[in-house]
């Protein structure tokens, strides 16, 4: 299941997914960006980004001149921003979430550990087998502290200076609420990503929420979608395309259904790979638009007749 037909797409899909991962460890390293809390501001491309607000609180300059001073330094740039990811999300979905966001490469990277050493991809599913016994569990278990502790680091380095936090690490010099930090931090994402890894993509990230919001409420936005005509050979498959999603959704379903899919592919890679042999290629594609829009309708009649087909 785990071993999916690597496509073009999954591999373009790695390279931004790691690009990205490295981008989220270095950029508080390389002064791409972080926030100073020593300095009280942010750090964006080795430059000091504050809402120019200095001379004002000084008792220099108007009230007025402070007002388009915040407005070109703070909301103009959040509401570009803003904009142009929502046109994106619009017309894509979770788009971020599949082809960027660190924590789903994560995601991704412990549902293959597990599958391998624990015969399941989450914790909440049954085992294909019987698990290698103890051993196994132990090394899932620390790799994800492991993966805990570097995510705690990175993010604490985004709040204080890098270099002297890692020098701090280093010589055990570091303060009690850096301390805290790090180790707080570090056991709630060790739970995270041993036990409640896709659960939290589901329902607890904010940023992919406001995503699935966005998408839902575009019936022509980018979806995945199955060839009605060819329904007879999908049925003839063990739900592979479900095996293979990250966020375990069932990937024919209505669109409702597939509230958090992050567009990842990996159903597409799947079907790919059960269908390689077939000259018309899989079954299953990204539709946008017009085809969007049947995908609730196709989607119904054919999860009724799988249901039938289950009972």
């Amino acid at each position: 299941m785990m071993n999916l037909f690597k496509t073009r797409r999954e591999k373009i899909r790695t390279l931004t997914r790691s690009s990205f991962f490295l981008l989220f460890i270095m950029a508080p390293f390389l002064d791409i960006f972080r926030l100073d809390l020593t300095l009280g501001h942010f750090i964006i491309f080795g430059k000091s980004w504050t809402l120019g607000l200095n001379a004002f609180q000084q008792g220099q300059g108007s009230a007025v001149e402070a007002a388009v001073t915040l407005i070109t330094h703070a909301f103009l740039p959040v509401m570009i921003f803003l904009i142009i990811a929502g046109l994106i999300i619009w017309k894509m979905g979770r788009i971020y979430c599949g082809w960027l966001c660190p924590h789903f490469s994560v995601v991704e990277i412990f549902n293959e550990m597990m599958f391998k050493y624990l015969n399941r991809v989450t914790l909440w599913e049954k085992a294909s087998k019987k698990t290698r016994g103890i051993v196994s569990w132990l090394l899932v278990f620390f790799a994800c502290a492991l993966m805990a502790f570097v995510w705690a680091f990175s993010l604490l380095s985004y709040l204080l200076p890098p270099k002297e936090l890692i020098a701090d690490l280093l010589q055990d010099e570091m303060g009690a609420g850096a301390s805290r930090f790090l180790l707080v931090a570090t056991i709630l994402f060790t739970i995270d990503f041993f036990f409640t890894r896709h659960l939290f993509c589901k329902y607890g990230c904010a940023i992919g929420l406001f995503q699935s919001f966005i998408w839902m409420a575009n019936s022509k936005a980018m979806v995945v979608s199955f060839d009605k005509i060819r329904a007879r050979e999908c049925q003839s498959c063990d739900r592979e395309c479900d095996k293979a999603c990250p966020m375990r959704l069932h990937t024919r379903s209505i669109k409702r259904a597939k509230f958090t899919c992050t567009q990842c592919g990996q159903c597409l890679n799947a079907c790919d790979l059960v269908q390689e042999n077939n000259p018309d290629g899989r079954i299953i594609h990204w539709v946008s638009n017009e085809k969007a829009q049947a995908v609730d309708r196709n989607a119904a009649a054919f999860e009724l007749k799988l249901l039938k087909k289950d009972r």
